[in-house]
């Protein structure tokens, strides 16, 4: 009998079967309550296809994802949907804009659609936890967790192509949640099951900051666009088909080496440095400022001052900190509009 293994057939112990509910604030639940309204979305064209991701603004069928998720679809391209259940829908593009780096596509036809809540990003801290959901590698509703990183960090993405219309700025959140190729465009959660941010770009080791289309991995330095500013452009897309760019109404030197930003000294491709009678020649900006800080934050570069800028609405005042003949001086400044065409 021993060398027989004993009478009758093994049966290993196993715990019993349990309730499937998770608390609501748990990973486990955020994820439940979020799926049904994330999307992966599948996007061709004539010389390139992508995925990427999306989530459900509103029951007319708008979804927000970013601008280079849909990008490779150009003019006639084609922009497949596919819910977490496993329909699948035919999606125009709304309006995009690059230089947010976020586009509102919309699908017709689709019944029982469910908006994931919007949250509030200014109310997010460093070191709140928080669950990104997307496709990464096209792996659908993939859900990660981490915490917030880091707050107001500017990045750039984008321009490969040399074009400097296609460079999108962003005051973005870091998050160490695993953020990969695929997850562009997927919201990142808070503890209430509420977006504070949308997921567009990644750090990785070989190749900098850039949007996660590349095929790097994540090394746990993700960013997303807070969601403040996700839901001014993704409004100004949906009732008008572009969105609005703050503007201080001056032209940066981008080679200037020094710490700051410094307006141009001389005329550029036959513009003037400080645009005649716009907001920065109204609040007393002159060509060669090094403007320095913003609100009190300092900015480092023109890179950085494009991105606290864009992080404001047109019509915003600023207290700009500026270096003119070696003594530091602060400008009030309301600023202006420009459409992104």
């Amino acid at each position: 009998l021993e060398r027989n293994g004993g009478v009758g057939a093994v049966e290993l112990p196993q715990a019993p079967a349990e309730p499937g509910g998770r608390a609501a604030d748990s990973v486990a639940g955020i994820a439940a309550r979020a799926l049904p309204s994330v999307v992966t979305l599948h996007v061709s064209g004539s010389e390139e296809a992508g995925t990427g991701t999306g989530f459900v603004l509103d029951t007319r069928g708008h979804i927000l994802t970013n601008s280079h998720v849909v990008e490779p679809a150009g003019s006639g391209g084609e922009i497949s949907v596919v819910f977490n259940g496993g329909q699948t829908a035919e999606a125009e593009v709304v309006g995009k804009d690059s230089g947010y780096d976020l586009a509102v596509v919309r699908v017709t036809g689709v019944r029982g659609l469910r908006p994931l809540p919007l949250g509030n990003s200014d109310n997010v801290r460093v070191g709140d936890p928080v669950v990104a959901i997307g496709a990464p590698f096209d792996l659908e509703g993939t859900v990660t967790s981490g915490i917030i990183s880091a707050k107001e960090r500017p990045i750039t993405a984008g321009g490969e192509s040399g074009d400097a219309s296609d460079v999108s700025y962003v005051d973005a959140l870091q998050t160490d949640a695993p953020i990969n190729p695929g997850n562009s465009g997927g919201p990142l959660l808070d503890t209430r099951g509420q977006v504070i941010g949308i997921n567009s770009a990644i750090r990785s080791a070989a190749d900098g900051t850039d949007s996660d289309g590349g095929q790097s991995g994540s090394i746990g330095l993700g960013f997303a666009i807070p969601v403040n500013q996700g839901k001014r452009v993704a409004e100004e897309l949906i009732n008008t088909g572009r969105a609005t760019h703050p503007v201080i109404g001056v032209t940066l030197d981008m080679d200037y080496p020094g710490d700051g930003a410094r307006v141009g000294t001389d005329d550029s491709g036959g513009s003037a440095p400080v645009t005649a009678g716009g907001p920065g020649d109204r609040a007393g900006i002159r060509p060669g400022d090094v403007i320095t800080a913003v609100d009190g934050r300092r900015v480092h570069s023109g890179e950085e001052l494009i991105v606290k800028t864009r992080a404001h609405r047109p019509g915003d005042r600023l207290e700009l900190t500026v270096e003119r003949d070696g003594k530091e001086r602060t400008l009030s400044l309301v600023l202006g509009s420009s459409d992104s065409g």
